[in-house]
């Protein structure tokens, strides 16, 4: 992907990017920042069309959105004049289904996600946890093959990511979609990819590929246990130096 400059010049944002993904699988990128993880996952989305190269989807090229990739944002993106049960409903609302299939749909989300009780309440009442939890349920409730995320609880305190986290994976292995999270932060990043990318910069680009075992193991144990776990934590400094190297170049620190 290169991006035009008003002075003329051309800046490349991705180059020579080349990844498959399996169905049901869920997949963490990481990096420093201005690396092009954004740019990237703004292109499966369909939102940005590439300079060079293609985004297949079950046979068929992605040239713009599409129902069958749902994408779930930093902020919940919600929409303030509708209460929770009216924003989980829009997609399928859109796509014309009826109100009497819509709404069981809604209510077996509610269920999902957590917030039973909550599908009359107005999108301001809720906390940001809450607001991210009616986001997934919004994404789902059109049953797309992909849901995309981007930095999807980079705004919320330590405890309630951490929750919301073990909601992702619950949703992971229930659903059996395929997911695509960017995150900044190097412990999010392993504990919900099954499959990790670290992302390089200058023009972005996969500097190194992970298979962990981390997502399935914290399906069925506490977030907490996982990180004290030794590989967890090898990885995680291999990392973090990896990253603190990335960003000490892009800021001309090196010696």
């Amino acid at each position: 992907m290169t991006f035009k400059l008003p002075d003329g010049n051309d800046v490349d944002a991705l180059k020579n990017v080349s990844i498959d993904l399996r169905k049901g699988e869920l997949l963490s990128i990481l990096g420093p920042s201005g690396c092009g993880k954004s740019t990237l996952l703004n292109i499966v989305a369909g939102f940005l069309t590439p300079t060079d190269g293609q985004v297949m989807l079950n046979g068929h090229q992605v040239t713009g959105p599409g129902a069958e990739r749902g994408m779930v944002f930093q902020q919940g993106a919600l929409f303030e004049w509708m209460n929770v049960r009216k924003n989980i409903g829009f997609g399928p609302a859109m796509q014309g289904m009826a109100e009497t299939q819509i709404r069981p749909r809604v209510d077996a989300l509610l269920e999902t996600v957590g917030l039973n009780g909550f599908a009359n309440k107005a999108v301001y009442e809720l906390s940001g946890g809450m607001q991210q939890r009616v986001a997934l349920a919004r994404c789902l409730a059109n049953d797309p093959d992909v849901i995309l995320m981007d930095e999807p609880l980079g705004a919320l305190d330590a405890l309630t990511r951490e929750k919301m986290q073990s909601l992702i994976l619950k949703l992971w292995k229930e659903t059996g979609k395929t997911i695509i999270l960017i995150t900044h932060s190097v412990e999010e990043a392993l504990l919900l990819g099954e499959r990790l990318l670290v992302m390089a910069p200058r023009p972005g680009h996969i500097h190194r590929e992970y298979q962990l075992p981390f997502a399935d193991m914290a399906v069925d144990t506490d977030l907490r246990n996982i990180k004290k776990h030794p590989d967890f934590n090898q990885r995680r400094e291999e990392i973090l130096s990896m990253i603190w190297e990335m960003e000490e170049d892009i800021m001309g620190m090196k010696a």
